[in-house]
C-alpha cells in the first residue's frame, strides 16, 4: 500500500485496471460494507498503487470513490489488491500459491484476535489496516482503506533510520509474542497457516532462486579478496535450497523441543511497512505492517534473519543486526509477560543460538537475494529484469554495495562459527 508519487515508474500490469474493476463492482462492495443498499457511486478514479520494486506477488490499484447515500455525499480512498491477470512470468509464478487465502485469514481472523489480546492486556497497538472486502471466487481480491490520506507513507529515496527500525521491531515483537501465546493456548487456531516460501513450488524452482549459489560462486572465483571463502560455499552448491527449506519448514516437518516458534510475517522488508510521522515536527507516530501473504508458523528466526538482508541498512547488517534484534527480544519478553504467556520463556541467549543454528538461511539470502535487493534499492536494475534475466542478476554481484557488504559479512560469519560443520 505504498504512497503515490508523480515521478514513480509503475509496474506495467498496474497501468490499466481490469475491466471488472469498475463503478458497479465498487458500488456493490461499499453498499454491502456500509449496509446501504441505496448507495450510488458518482465518480471513480483508478491509478497504480505501487512503484516498480515495491512488490511482485500481486497487482495493486489505488482508487478514490465518490458516492452518495441517504446520509449525504462522501469520498473514500481505497487500495485494491488482486492476482496478476496478464499472461507471463508473474502470473505463472503465483498461479498455484496460497497467497490470498493466507492474507484473507490474517486480516479477517488472526490480526483482529491478536489486537483483542493486546488490548485486554492494556496495549492499544494497531496491527493492521481494516479490510473492507475479500474474495477468492470468481477472482482473488482484497480491498483496504488507503493509509496515505491518514499520513502513512513508504520510505523512499533515503535510508531507514535506526530509530524507525526500532519501532518496526517493536511491532514485530508484539505480533510474535501474541502468536506464541495463541500457539500455546489454542494450538488449532493457527493451524491453517502453513504456506511459506517453500510451499510456492513455482517460486522455489524459478531460476531466480536456483541460480543463486552458482552465481555467488562465480563471483567468489572472480574476486580475489574473497577466494578463501569459496571452499565453504562449494559444499552448499547442490543443497543450499534444501538447507534453506529445512529452516523454513522446521516447525511443520522437524519440530524441535527447544525451538522458538511463532506466526511469522513471512516477507518482512521495507516496502511492506508504512510509516507515519508528525507533519509539523517529523516525529515518529506509527508504523503499519502490510502484505501478510506469506504469514506462516515458522521458527522465530525466519522473520529476523530475513530482515537482516531485506530490511536493515548495511551498517546494521554488518554485525547481523545485534542491537536491533536484542531490542526486539526485550519487547518480545515484555509482551509475553504482559499477555500472560504460560509456557517456558525464551531467553536472549537461546534466541542467538537459534540464529546460529539457522545459518543456512543467512547463506541463502546473502548469496541469492541480497545482491538483487541492493540493485533494486540503488536503481541499478528493475525488479522484473533482475527476476527474469540471469545476466542482470550476475552483474548485481559485482556492485560496490554488495562488495562492501561482503567485506563485513563473510568475516562475521567466520567469527561466529558459521563455517564450522558445513
Amino acid at each position: 500500500m505504498p504512497d503515490n508519487a508523480t515521478d514513480m515508474e509503475f509496474n506495467v500490469d498496474e497501468l490499466e485496471a481490469p475491466s471488472w474493476l469498475n463503478s458497479q463492482f465498487i458500488q456493490k462492495v461499499l453498499s454491502d460494507f456500509e449496509e446501504s443498499p441505496e448507495l450510488m457511486v458518482t465518480d471513480l478514479k483508478i491509478t497504480p498503487a505501487s512503484a516498480q520494486g515495491d512488490h511482485y506477488a500481486s497487482v495493486m490499484f489505488r482508487t478514490t470513490v465518490d458516492y452518495s447515500t441517504s446520509k449525504g455525499r462522501f469520498s473514500k480512498p481505497l487500495i485494491i489488491k488482486t492476482m496478476p491477470e496478464q499472461e507471463g512470468h508473474k502470473k505463472d509464478m503465483l498461479s498455484e500459491s496460497h497467497l490470498f487465502s493466507t492474507e484473507i485469514g490474517m486480516y479477517t481472523k488472526v490480526l483482529p484476535e491478536f489486537e483483542r489480546i493486546l488490548q485486554k492486556a492494556g496495549d492499544n497497538t494497531k496491527l493492521y489496516v481494516p479490510c473492507l472486502y475479500h474474495s477468492l471466487e470468481p477472482r482473488q481480491v482484497l480491498i483496504f482503506e488507503d493509509l496515505v490520506p491518514q499520513g502513512y507513507a513508504v520510505i523512499r529515496g533515503r535510508p531507514v533510520t535506526e530509530e524507525e527500525l526500532r519501532f518496526v521491531y517493536t511491532k514485530l515483537a508484539k505480533l510474535h509474542a501474541v502468536s506464541m501465546k495463541v500457539m500455546n493456548e489454542q494450538p488449532d487456531f493457527l493451524k491453517e497457516f502453513q504456506y511459506g516460501l517453500i510451499e510456492m513450488p513455482t517460486l522455489m524452482q524459478d531460476p531466480m532462486v536456483t541460480t543463486g549459489m552458482a552465481n555467488f560462486l562465480n563471483f567468489l572465483d572472480k574476486t580475489p579478496e574473497f577466494n578463501k571463502y569459496k571452499p565453504y560455499f562449494e559444499k552448499l552448491k547442490d543443497n543450499c535450497i534444501d538447507k534453506m527449506a529445512d529452516v523454513l519448514t522446521e516447525y511443520r516437518k522437524n519440530f524441535q523441543p527447544d525451538g522458538y516458534y511463532v506466526l511469522c510475517h513471512g516477507d518482512f522488508h521495507l516496502r511492506n511497512m508504512m510509516f507515519r510521522h508528525n507533519k509539523d515536527t517529523s516525529a515518529y507516530e506509527d508504523v503499519m505492517l502490510v502484505d501478510f501473504q506469506i504469514s506462516n508458523l515458522s521458527p522465530i528466526t525466519v522473520d529476523l534473519i530475513y530482515s537482516i538482508y531485506m530490511l536493515m541498512e548495511p551498517e546494521q547488517r554488518w554485525d547481523l543486526g545485534k542491537n536491533l534484534i536484542n531490542h526486539y527480544f526485550s519487547v518480545l519478553e515484555e509482551t509475553l509477560k504482559k499477555v500472560g504467556y504460560k509456557a517456558k520463556m525464551p531467553t536472549q541467549a537461546g534466541l542467538w543460538e537459534q540464529m546460529r543454528r539457522h545459518k543456512y538461511y543467512d547463506f541463502a539470502l546473502m548469496a541469492t537475494f541480497l545482491p538483487m535487493i541492493l540493485a533494486i534499492k540503488q536503481s541499478t536494475a528493475k525488479m522484473h529484469d533482475i527476476i527474469q534475466d540471469n545476466e542482470t542478476r550476475k552483474k548485481a554481484y559485482f556492485s560496490e554495495f554488495y562488495l562492501e557488504d561482503l567485506k563485513h559479512l563473510l568475516p562475521k560469519y567466520e567469527e561466529m562459527g558459521f563455517f564450522k560443520d558445513l
